[in-house]
């Protein structure tokens, strides 16, 4: 026997994936990772039973509700689904598909909209950001169509504006969680960073490899992957996450000197392979530390007030606002579509088909 479950598919940024209403979901972590997991069709590495698409990027999935917070539209909790593994992580955000909260938001009747725009206040349950979402809908309602583009996404669409407020600690209070801006983890230079996500950030030259690599470069070469993982597992121990080997987070990148007008060149990785574009919530982090003196990335980026980031698709542009050495905010601009809404059947864990039937 199957069960429905209410969901609107959507990409957001360069990510896709269901998004859900709180309400449509069991309160219980357990209960409603188990129905994820069967929404995705993990594990397996085509997720061929469920919607995912096989890899990181279109894993994902968004649960939202309103906020009983003063000056806090809706909650946004981000899980990443674990394509092979039957795991759900739910420490990091995901500021690709927080571009699309703001809009599904408003469609599922959380957020009143206004003409010609629609500020949209989000608080991410996952590290306790807030997040300004400014959405376009002309005559009180949204709109998709526009001349936005970002790398990564093909065509064009209407702009949704970004802007995240303290991007310094989001998962261990501190932007430099050992209180060093550079230290050495098995003989290299990096520099452990926790800006809108905690990360290790590594000279792409001293393992070797070029920042501008390709991902098959880079995802090809297992005794790298296998030195890099070593790395990351230190780095979560250091900043306090304890055992990350279960976890996505601390993200690695891999950084170089940009070139073109480009502040730094990067590959961020997943962390088992490489994105095929930049995390919002990666480049916030990036941005940050390239303007943070003593870094590795500080090292390598060149001068200007915004941070562009080239990526494999492209390049990322991050605003940043920063007083008396405190960054206050970071902006970036993303664009998302809605894809299908109805029912997602899937099969029915045990328990799940009263729960649900009482939430709808």
């Amino acid at each position: 026997m199957q069960i429905r479950l209410p969901c609107v598919l959507m990409r957001g940024g360069t990510s896709r994936g269901p998004f859900f209403l709180a309400g449509h979901l069991p309160a219980d972590p357990a209960r409603r990772d188990a129905l994820l997991l069967a929404a995705m069709g993990s594990p397996h590495p085509l997720q061929i039973d469920g919607i995912g698409g096989g890899n990181s990027l279109t894993s994902k999935t968004a649960i939202v509700g309103p906020s009983e917070e003063p000056g806090v539209d809706v909650e946004y909790l981000f899980a990443q689904v674990s394509v092979d593994r039957g795991t759900v992580d739910t420490r990091p955000n995901c500021g690709n598909m927080l571009a699309a909260v703001g809009p599904f938001a408003i469609e599922a009747g959380l957020v009143r909209a206004r003409a010609p725009e629609t500020l949209v206040r989000i608080r991410n349950r996952n590290t306790g950001a807030l997040v300004e979402a400014v959405v376009q809908t002309p005559d009180g309602r949204v709109t998709y169509a526009g001349e936005a583009e970002i790398p990564g996404v093909p065509g064009r669409s209407a702009p949704v504006a970004l802007r995240f407020r303290d991007v310094s600690g989001s998962k261990t209070g501190m932007l430099f969680p050992t209180g060093s801006r550079r230290e050495e983890i098995g003989g290299i230079a990096v520099t452990l960073v926790d800006g809108a996500m905690p990360m290790l950030l590594i000279p792409a030259s001293a393992l070797g490899v070029r920042a501008d690599a390709a991902p098959e470069a880079i995802e090809g070469d297992a005794a790298l992957l296998r030195r890099i993982e070593a790395m990351r597992l230190e780095a979560g121990r250091r900043m306090g996450l304890g055992d990350v080997a279960g976890s996505v987070v601390p993200k690695p990148a891999l950084l170089g000197p940009g070139e073109g007008g480009a502040t730094l060149t990067a590959r961020y990785l997943t962390p088992h392979a490489v994105h095929r574009a930049m995390a919002v919530t990666g480049g916030i982090t990036l941005a940050v530390a390239a303007r943070m003196a003593g870094t590795v990335a500080a090292d390598l980026a060149t001068p200007g007030e915004a941070v562009r980031i080239a990526h494999l698709a492209g390049v990322l542009e991050i605003g940043l606002g920063i007083e008396d050495g405190v960054v206050r905010w970071a902006s970036v601009l993303r664009t998302a579509r809605r894809i299908f809404e109805g029912n997602l059947l899937v099969p029915e864990p045990e328990g799940e088909a009263a729960f649900l039937m009482a939430a709808e």
